[in-house]
């Protein structure tokens, strides 16, 4: 039998050489939003049923939902990952490329640029272990095929050892994540767990229990148009107003100006012409009444705009994608004591994160399942010089296998009250 790291490598390569970006532009029009997207969902359920798991169902929406029976009296807990890619950069035709017994230097990718040592101290940590990068042209997909390959891994290692214990343990994959639309179709309900974990982070022994609330704002700019030679006193330019919008906001509330628990605005995307435009912008902050202020400025700055642009008009559209699951996760403790005592028996030392961002996991909290957040060991997410630690992915499955074993033995009654049973 190949080892936990030969096991994760040889699925991860796999999986990152399907094309899975999801598009934004079909939010709402398609699901999954790309066809590259079903193949790995058809992949995976191909491989989840040759491990002899028969309670497996891909469904309509592109949620494969898999299920393994439980071999002792223990709560059901979930795992979980997402199959698409980020579209920040191209995330297709993925080429990854293996570096084992890695030398501690700087690393030259294909396309001629490095991941160097100084820009990234962590690689200090991986001398003599297995890193992925791609060729430098994409991503690699890290987020989240690598937590993908972490959770086939698992589920392999449960299916043949029935030595550890565990409860009903659910796997699902989802698409569309990176899009905000992952959970946008499943039915929380379909779980039977009392908890999930997803598999979606980043460096060695980060954990994370914390994420952003988030929005996104749509503001449309109708101008009124006439010949460019005759437009004194008449025409009023969407894309002028446009731009003002997006000048007007807060440069020191941007993802490149805050850190930590600082939130954000973030135009992220800007269409149009002269008659008619649109700006699309990104809303994240810890504190959900500060999220709401941030939606309340847009509007205020939207009735600024119209009234400095006489007879242009600017209607602005707001909606919450996910708010942060911290509350979840304090009203079910025993998610995160799960954790740290595998962690602890392990000997991994728990890094507590908060996420400048989100995860499908959010949504589920909203529904009262507690979602925590387990590293995959990506670094440079979203980037062209993303690189994996296949050793930090090995750990993180050794974790996932301690917190299912510590589910089995119970937290004993004073663990569960009637608010977070299931």
């Amino acid at each position: 039998m190949i080892s936990l790291e030969e096991n994760i490598l040889e699925r991860f390569v796999r999986y990152a050489k399907v094309d899975t970006m999801s598009d934004p532009h079909m939010k709402g029009k398609k699901a999954p939003t790309t066809d590259g997207q079903w193949d790995l969902l058809r992949m995976l359920e191909k491989e989840l049923r040759e491990l002899g798991l028969t309670d497996v169902e891909l469904d309509k929406f592109g949620y494969l939902l898999a299920r393994i029976p439980a071999n002792t009296e223990a709560p059901a807990i979930g795992l979980m990952a997402h199959v698409d890619t980020a579209d920040a950069v191209m995330g297709n035709g993925v080429k990854p490329v293996v570096i084992k017994n890695y030398d501690g230097k700087d690393i030259k990718l294909k396309s001629g640029a490095l991941i160097t040592t100084e820009a990234n101290p962590e690689l200090a940590g991986y001398k003599g272990g297995t890193i992925v990068t791609s060729e430098g042209d994409t991503l690699l997909g890290g987020d989240d095929k690598a937590g993908v390959a972490i959770i086939m891994a698992v589920a392999e290692i449960l299916v043949s050892d029935p030595s550890i214990k565990h409860g009903e343990i659910e796997i699902l994959f989802s698409c569309d994540e990176e899009i905000g639309a992952g959970m946008d179709n499943f039915d929380p309900k379909r779980l039977h767990s009392t908890c999930c974990y997803t598999v979606d982070g980043n460096g060695r022994f980060q954990v994370e229990c914390e994420c952003f609330n988030a929005a996104v704002s749509k503001a449309s700019f109708s101008g009124i148009g006439c010949h460019l030679g005759s437009a004194r006193g008449k025409m009023v330019n969407a894309i002028t107003m446009a731009a003002a919008f997006v000048n007007a906001l807060p440069q020191a509330e941007s993802p490149e100006a805050t850190d930590g628990r600082y939130g954000y605005y973030c135009p992220l995307e800007i269409t149009g012409n002269a008659l008619e435009a649109s700006v699309e912008i990104y809303l994240r902050d810890f504190e959900f009444d500060n999220l709401m202020r941030r939606i309340s400025v847009l509007e205020g700055l939207a009735k600024t705009i119209e009234g400095l642009y006489i007879g242009g008009r600017v209607t602005l559209e707001s909606e919450v994608q996910y708010k942060n699951m911290a509350e979840a996760t304090k009203k079910k403790p025993e998610v995160m004591q799960a954790i740290e005592d595998a962690a602890a028996k392990l000997g991994f030392p728990v890094d507590r994160r908060i996420i400048r961002g989100g995860t499908d996991g959010a949504r589920l909290a909203e529904a009262g399942i507690p979602t925590p957040n387990i590293f995959t060991g990506g670094h440079n997410l979203h980037s062209l010089d993303e690189w994996l630690s296949i050793d930090a992915a090995a750990d993180a499955a050794k974790l996932v296998l301690g917190i299912i074993e510590r589910w089995s033995e119970g937290f004993g009654d004073e663990g569960i009250t009637e608010d977070n049973k299931r």
